[in-house]
């Protein structure tokens, strides 16, 4: 028996067929198929660090489902879903991210390349501190004057973004600002807008100093293997290579009488290094020496008032040594100390002793023997240091008739000749160091000394050659400042 199928009785079957699945889909026996939706993922760029971070995702998405294309990235770091906080990192060129269902683009981000500064070369010993080299000399019949720095530019991600502090234990010489009042501690802490907290406390030294027998020095520093500690009362730094506790307060921190506690620890994840040195080995018997540890990761509280600001930022210590018979008043005339901490992540000390009468504010000294110029992109694991510098103080103010402190400094630097590997790169840095929140004191006496502390902000640019071609990385920051003139 035969069917004779005719097209209409085809078309009849199809529109049967079709209305067969319209109601086994409404009914619910059937799923219609799904489309896939392209879910929202926000990113952040971080061209600094070379990181895209994920800021939102509206749904739940696995990463398998993630096309990442792009020169060079690291998605290691990455788990099965994708989370606000993860990080696709080491990005460079072009990064595009695609939902593989949909096809669709999430975003393209283009990353600058990473600007490689040279390193200097420098001798192991040069970044070589033992423990013995943290703790006190003063008590050496030779040395009459030690200090111990710390620095910090709080980071924009902390409840004081922008502020700075500076911290200084200073057993002075005799003859550096009077007899009688030769041990201080210096606090300045200052703010963006102005606000300023802190000052100078001066204690009076007995005559025998730390041999009397009927009072104590107010600065008192111990030391061994396991590390230093010096008080001032009841503030005090202690520890070790790379970990030092900073705490302050007391009744006359602050000469506006305003409670201040300040509690940081200062971690250091690079090695040291002497800026100075009159010894070729075993440098804690030196008689003059400095050293400085920068791009130190700090962390703690800082309470103003009664009220308690979390903290964090980049730091710096330094602790320096010299013997009393080098007369300040006589061979030493004056110095300019500064710390900054850029907006990509660049770090630079200054520093530069003056030999000669600073009475006239623009006059320059063409003696660099006693001047430092570090660089490091890196917290201090790779330094470039010029030792060819040139100083040209622009702007300052009249303290006293015969005393003036510099108010805005240009600062040029490059390679010195002797400095054979750097000198094809072509390293050329010039900036302005600019004084913006200070805190001023005086010390009239015969020969009256100055010193001005706090803020500043600094704005230039370095250039440099190798065989990728020309490069110039434009320099913004904040950092601290420390001037000294009699």
């Amino acid at each position: 028996m035969g069917y004779n199928f005719k097209k209409i009785d085809a078309i009849i079957i199809v529109i049967l067929i079709i209305i067969a699945g319209a109601v086994l889909i409404s009914v619910g026996y059937v799923k219609p198929p799904i489309r896939p939706i392209t879910p929202e993922i926000r990113f952040i760029q971080d061209d600094a660090e070379k990181i895209l971070k994920v800021t939102y995702v509206d749904s739940e998405v696995l990463w398998e489902n993630i096309i990442i294309n792009g020169d060079n990235f690291d998605r290691s770091s990455l788990g099965p879903k994708v989370v606000v906080g993860d990080e696709i990192t080491n990005c460079q060129g072009t990064i595009t991210i695609i939902f593989d269902p949909t096809s669709e683009s999430l975003g393209s981000w283009t990353f600058t390349p990473k600007e490689i500064l040279p390193a200097s070369i420098i001798l192991p010993s040069d970044r070589t501190i033992k423990p013995a080299d943290e703790g006190e000399h003063y008590k050496d019949l030779l040395v009459n004057r030690e200090w111990w720095y710390y620095s910090t530019v709080f980071s924009n991600d902390c409840n004081l973004a922008g502020w700075t502090l500076l911290v200084s234990f200073n057993h002075m010489a005799r003859n550096d600002l009077g007899w009688t009042k030769p041990d201080m501690l210096f606090v300045v802490l200052t703010s963006p807008q102005g606000a300023r907290y802190g000052g100078v406390s001066e204690r009076e030294r007995p005559i025998l100093g730390e041999y009397s027998f009927l009072k104590d020095p107010v600065l008192q520093a111990t030391s061994s293997d396991s590390g230093f500690r010096i008080t001032f009362e009841d503030s005090y730094v202690q520890g070790r290579s790379p970990n030092w506790h900073l705490h302050i307060e007391g009744d006359n921190i602050d000469i506006n009488n305003h409670d201040l506690i300040i509690d940081l620890q200062f971690f250091a994840p690079s090695s040291g290094y002497w800026t100075h040195n009159n010894r070729v080995i075993d440098n804690s018997q030196a008689k003059i020496a400095s050293y400085v540890y920068l791009g130190c990761e700090v962390s703690g509280t800082v309470e103003i008032d009664g009220i308690s600001y979390d903290a964090k930022g980049t730091g710096h210590y330094e602790h320096t040594w010299s013997t009393g018979f080098i007369l300040s008043k006589v061979l030493i005339r004056g110095w300019d100390w500064c710390q900054i901490t850029m907006d990509n992540g660049w770090n630079i000390y200054y520093s530069k002793y003056y030999l000669t009468s600073q009475l006239k504010s623009s006059k320059e000294s063409n003696i660099d023997v006693l001047t430092n110029l570090i660089i490091t992109t890196d917290q201090g694991k790779t330094l470039t240091i010029l030792e060819d510098v040139d100083i040209k103080i622009l702007l300052s103010d009249d303290v006293l008739l015969t005393l003036k402190m510099p108010v805005e400094t240009q600062v040029k630097a490059t390679n010195s000749l002797i400095q054979i590997v750097l000198s094809s790169y072509n390293i050329n840095l010039d900036f302005n160091i600019k004084s913006e929140n200070v805190f001023d004191n005086t010390w009239k006496m015969i020969s009256p000394v100055s010193m001005r502390i706090g803020r500043t902000s600094s704005i230039g640019t370095i250039t440099w050659s190798d065989d990728y071609g020309e490069h110039e990385v434009v320099l913004n920051g904040i950092g601290t400042v420390w001037n000294m003139r009699h």
